[in-house]
């Protein structure tokens, strides 16, 4: 019954937001100002970062700021907790008509997320909403949702996949500053990202926002690996990663080289050509270059 609700696997990519900035959701001050810090998506958290006693509170500090929000600017989420019993209030109270996605922490199960996506379906249903509108954003921060992640980036409403790393590093036992046993679970989630025709997916978190340089060589490492944005926890992360995840100009450039090299050589009856520097261009080669424009096309948009 869950494998039928499941979506095809599909392969198509459009790029999305740069960068999402978490702000408490109890503090309407940060709220107020989170549009202005240049990044392309705000996550107002009711989640780690507020208080038990305080997160009743925080919903309707988070829904007066989801109804005082006008025009474009950027696109806001709201991370939602992962209890049942908090989790249908947080629904129920952001499901406002700006909310443009729901962030969902400690996922375990694919059973979990369709139950988040039922709710979703019957909230819109009674407020008049245009149905499945609100996206959903899975954490894979736990190790059964990691082991799950193929079918959690099929399920309904996903729009994007993250990782968060440091939760799923303390299930592990592993240490959450080792490089080289982050990667093998970092492409779990690129893989299903793709395989399932998703965005790209969030990188992890970074506590240090002081380190600028480092943050940019890490991110870097990121794109390379196949992750396109990343949650900033601080506003002087969200430029690095907004200039990371932009293509440079000339990426730009020989990325349109390559596509018109390509194009001509197809027109001439042929599958692949050999560039100015010697190296084979072929259909994969031009796939690339392809979401390289995209990504710029789309970031020029943000800008």
């Amino acid at each position: 019954m869950v494998l039928e609700r499941l979506r095809p696997l599909r392969l198509q990519y459009s790029m999305t937001a740069r960068s999402y900035l978490f702000v408490p959701g109890d503090r309407p001050d940060m709220l107020t100002k989170a549009g202005q810090r240049g990044a392309d998506a705000v996550i107002a958290d009711l989640e780690d970062a507020v208080a038990p006693a305080g997160k009743l509170e925080a919903r309707g500090t988070v829904a007066a700021w989801l109804n005082g929000l006008t025009g474009p600017g950027f696109e806001p989420w709201v991370r939602i907790n992962p209890t049942t019993e908090l989790r249908d209030g947080d629904l129920a109270a952001v499901l406002l008509p700006r909310v443009y996605g729901i962030m969902v922490p400690k996922v375990r199960s694919v059973e979990e997320l369709l139950a988040v996506g039922d709710l979703l379906d019957r909230l819109e249903l009674a407020a008049g909403r245009p149905a499945g509108k609100v996206k959903l954003l899975p954490i894979i921060e736990t190790v059964p949702g990691l082991l799950a992640v193929a079918a959690l980036a099929r399920a309904p409403r996903v729009h994007q996949l993250m990782i968060g790393e440091f939760d799923l590093s303390a299930e592990l036992g592993i240490d959450p500053t080792y490089e080289p046993a982050l990667i093998p679970l970092r492409m779990q989630v690129v893989v299903a990202s793709a395989a399932a025709g998703i965005e790209p997916p969030l990188g992890p978190v970074s506590p240090d926002f002081r380190d600028l340089d480092s943050l940019r060589h890490e991110t870097q490492r990121l794109v390379r690996l196949g992750f396109g944005s990343r949650p900033a926890i601080h506003p002087a992360q969200v430029l690095v990663f907004n200039e990371v995840m932009t293509p440079a100009p000339e990426e730009v450039e020989r990325s349109t080289r390559l596509i018109s090299l390509y194009e001509e050589a197809l027109a001439d009856g042929r599958g692949a050509v050999t560039d100015d520097e010697g190296h084979m261009v072929d259909e994969a080669v031009v796939k690339v270059a392809r979401r390289v424009l995209e990504t710029a096309r789309r970031a020029t948009g943000r800008s």
